[in-house]
């Protein structure tokens, strides 16, 4: 159980001992409490905890569900996948999007027959999900940290993303139209309703928990408001909340609080920082993941402009270059586990192609 356990939270095993390492060097005291950034962890919470509430009703199941129905082929099947995982990042965050349309995306194939895409979609939805949360403070985990961190703001946080974030939708569109418009039939089977009070009632809760992000409601309010309406309405929400995600967070904060303090830490990234943000940015989360790259990265640069645009162009690359991507793959082995070698392949290769082709775009035309 405790393997088990162990390898379904890996991300947060190697924060919660790289914050303990860390902490050896640093002896805790009481700057510790400045590490954790308060905003960031109970608007996590709270999102986190209203879309568990409209999950338990099939909201985004069913909405999902019918906007597919109306795909002929497999492009058009493929594409939809790919724009409601898109747009959904950019709604509940890339992680939430991809644990709520990955299932979604494996009816579809297996329900037609066409469990060969499987991979290619996967793949698609994954990166959708990782650059169409760039465009929103809470599309992405990094995101929601450096705009609290930094207080950008909400006007000057879109400007900056909205270049890159146009030219992912085009790649990403245009990789949909690589697969052939074989005729197939898209989720048949019963209907299901929503509730619709329920339904409502989840939706402003939905919207308030985004009005806490664009600080037009005092965060804490959120952690006090959220629970106790969801305590009553669905305790069951509040238990499928992704704790781990959140102590993930808190390690990671630790971490990167300590690694500051370290003087021989904060002259070498002092020194790269000085060349590039946005490379170094960028190559970080390729080897510790894009959220602890923001965290740690925040610690010595001000340009938040660059880093903003590393850690997001940053989640396509390597399997580790963000949480989404090793959701994406624990979801894809799950179902077909014996091709697992063709899908680090073609992983590999569409990501560092999205990659190399944002980092320059960003390079060379947004900076």
């Amino acid at each position: 159980m405790v393997l088990a356990w162990t390898r379904k939270n890996t991300v947060l095993c190697i924060a919660a001992l790289a914050a303990l390492i860390t902490s050896v060097i640093v002896p805790p005291d009481a700057q510790y409490a400045s590490y954790l950034d308060g905003k960031t962890l109970c608007c996590l919470f709270c999102t986190l905890a209203v879309v568990c509430a409209l999950k338990n009703i099939h909201f985004f199941h069913i909405l999902a569900r019918r906007i597919v129905r109306v795909a002929g082929n497999t492009r058009s099947a493929l594409m939809l996948l790919v724009i409601i995982t898109f747009v959904g990042s950019m709604l509940i965050a890339n992680d939430m999007a991809l644990l709520t349309f990955l299932p979604l995306g494996y009816y579809v194939l297996k329900s037609t027959g066409q469990q060969k895409l499987m991979a290619y979609t996967f793949i698609l939805q994954n990166i959708a999900a990782n650059l169409g949360g760039m465009l929103t403070p809470f599309g992405n985990p990094q995101n929601l940290y450096l705009y609290s961190h930094f207080s950008i703001p909400n006007g000057e946080f879109m400007s900056i993303m909205v270049l890159p974030f146009l030219l992912a939708v085009a790649m990403i569109l245009g990789c949909c139209l690589f697969v052939r418009p074989e005729k197939m039939e898209i989720l048949s089977g019963a209907e299901q309703t929503l509730p619709r009070g329920r339904t409502v009632f989840y939706l402003v809760l939905f919207a308030f928990s985004i009005a806490l992000v664009f600080n037009l409601i005092p965060y804490w309010l959120g952690l006090i408001i959220i629970p106790a309406v969801l305590l009553f309405a669905d305790r069951d929400a509040l238990r499928r909340v992704d704790y781990p995600l959140l102590l993930t967070f808190v390690c990671f904060f630790i971490f990167a609080g300590n690694m500051g303090r370290i003087d021989a830490v904060r002259d070498f990234f002092g020194s790269l920082l000085s060349g590039s943000v946005l490379l170094v940015s960028a190559l970080s989360c390729q080897v510790i993941s894009n959220v602890p790259s923001a965290i740690l990265l925040s610690q010595f640069t001000d340009n938040y402009r660059e880093l903003l645009l590393g850690v997001n162009i940053g989640g396509a690359g390597t399997l580790i270059a963000s949480l989404a991507s090793l959701i994406t793959f624990r979801e894809f082995t799950s179902h077909q586990k014996e091709k697992t070698a063709q899908y680090l392949a073609l992983f590999s290769l569409m990501n560092f192609a999205f990659l190399g082709i944002l980092a320059a775009f960003c390079y060379f035309v947004v900076i």
